[in-house]
């Protein structure tokens, strides 16, 4: 018998309880929203249209004081978080993509997740953290990948500097970032081209003016000092996550401690002499075996950087995000969740490294399998973390002084950035206990 309104007035009885089950029908249909359990971002290609916008969305939901599941290695490292309606309502704001699920599809994805036969694994992030960005107030001539990938994302930070370091204020922050940064001494090692620019001369003297204020007399001398306490709070638990030149100069102060390896031009006095064999690699994260760039004409630190040996292509430049074991590595795992493998590279003073200057203690998550050179890695200090990823912008293959910054509205889902947004996450994951 076909429902019709025909129908209905022949048979009063019979239609009304077929108009009773249909209208219960749609409203289960309609309404199955008002009782999901679980909100799904998901951050598969397909599935998501903000990508940077998402760890956003995930930060908020912490500092809400609400849990979310990292679901690595599922639908490119999905997040799971609990269905309130103003969270829907953020993510509609933010242009995030999401996923309504019942309890029942849930128990299902996370028994997926589970299962030894998948290299998956659900942590679970209980806090937000404390951001720091370790940057001057000009940060002229660049700007910098994290605070703009940051500022997209909506995620809050504080900016500290020097004085703030030497006074020991690390401490309050969870995760702190290294702008664009010499901590050598040797302003970035621009004096070959850039000498007579009048933000280098600025720069130069706002540095001096500054080491004199802290007590230093040159600047190597306080960029050591900075270098150092990052150092001990890094060894004490903290996150750290540097990018370009912030990453080979750092542990060049470290292994310089006490050597002069600056030229007459950076600190009025001569180098010391045979500074190269008074180098001390046991006082570094990442870096050993490395020679010193002498020359001060030479946009160049040391060995470490790969930039000048590199014979690859533009069109060609990508470099592979490593595969590591979501259950019994969750550590990398999560550092490497993205929705594809292949990230595509670009260039900075410091572009990536030679991977016979990596000690063997470190981990490589990313690596150019034409020439072999590292651009991702990672590694432990005492109680904390380290993270070095080589270039300057992901999105912006040569970035030169003065080029404009890069509209990340255009690249809501580079994966370079998420590379460093995984990190910005990274210590809200619970800690396992330690097994006495």
């Amino acid at each position: 018998m076909t429902f019709s309104l025909k129908n209905h007035r022949k048979h009063p009885i019979i239609d009304k309880f077929k108009v009773k089950i249909l209208l219960t029908f749609l409203a289960l249909v309609f309404s199955f929203q008002s009782f999901a359990s679980y909100i799904l971002i998901p951050m598969d290609l397909e599935g998501q249209k903000e990508h940077l916008k998402a760890y956003g969305i995930t930060y908020w939901t912490l500092a809400k004081q609400q849990k979310v599941k990292w679901l690595l290695n599922y639908r490119g490292g999905s997040f799971l978080m609990p269905d309130t309606e103003e969270l829907r309502r953020e993510c509609k704001i933010r242009g995030v993509s999401f996923e309504l699920l019942s309890d029942t599809k849930t128990e299902s994805i996370l028994e997926e997740i589970s299962s030894p036969s998948q290299n998956m694994e659900a942590v679970v992030l209980e806090k937000a953290p404390k951001i720091a960005v370790y940057t001057p107030e000009s940060s002229v001539p660049w700007d910098d990948a994290v605070t703009m990938v940051l500022s997209y994302a909506e995620i809050p930070y504080e900016t500290i500097y020097d004085k703030d370091v030497l006074e020991d204020q690390l401490v309050l922050y969870d995760w702190l970032h290294l702008h664009h940064e010499d901590f050598t001494g040797q302003y970035g090692k621009f004096y070959g081209s850039y000498r007579a620019a009048p933000w280098y001369i600025q720069e130069k003297k706002g540095a001096e003016q500054l080491a004199h204020e802290l007590g230093y007399d040159k600047v190597s001398e306080e960029k050591l000092a900075v270098a150092q306490k990052i150092r001990d709070y890094v060894i004490g638990g903290g996150f750290m996550f540097a990018m370009c030149s912030a990453t080979d100069s750092f542990d060049i102060a470290l292994a310089a401690a006490g050597v002069d390896i600056c030229e007459p031009m950076f600190d009025g006095d001569p180098s010391d002499a045979n500074y190269q064999a008074k180098i001390n690699y046991d006082n570094t994260f990442a870096f050993t075996d490395f020679k010193l760039e002498r020359d001060p004409n030479r946009y160049e630190f040391s060995s470490i950087d790969m930039t000048s040996k590199r014979r690859i292509n533009m069109e060609t430049d990508y470099f592979t995000l490593k595969d590591f074991s979501a259950k019994w590595d969750p550590v990398p795992a999560m550092l490497c969740q993205n929705h594809t493998a292949l990230v595509k590279g670009f260039m900075g003073q410091t572009t990536s490294y030679d991977p016979s200057a990596i000690k063997a203690t470190v981990l490589v998550l990313g690596e150019n399998k034409t020439n072999g050179e590292a651009r991702y890695i990672h590694g432990i200090q005492g109680k904390g973390f380290f993270t070095f990823y080589g270039g300057h912008d992901p999105e912006d293959y040569q970035h030169r002084v003065g080029d404009p910054k890069t509209q990340l509205s255009l690249h809501p889902s580079s994966p370079g950035y998420r590379l460093i947004l995984n990190n910005v996450l990274f210590p809200a994951a619970k800690k396992k206990k330690q097994k006495t």
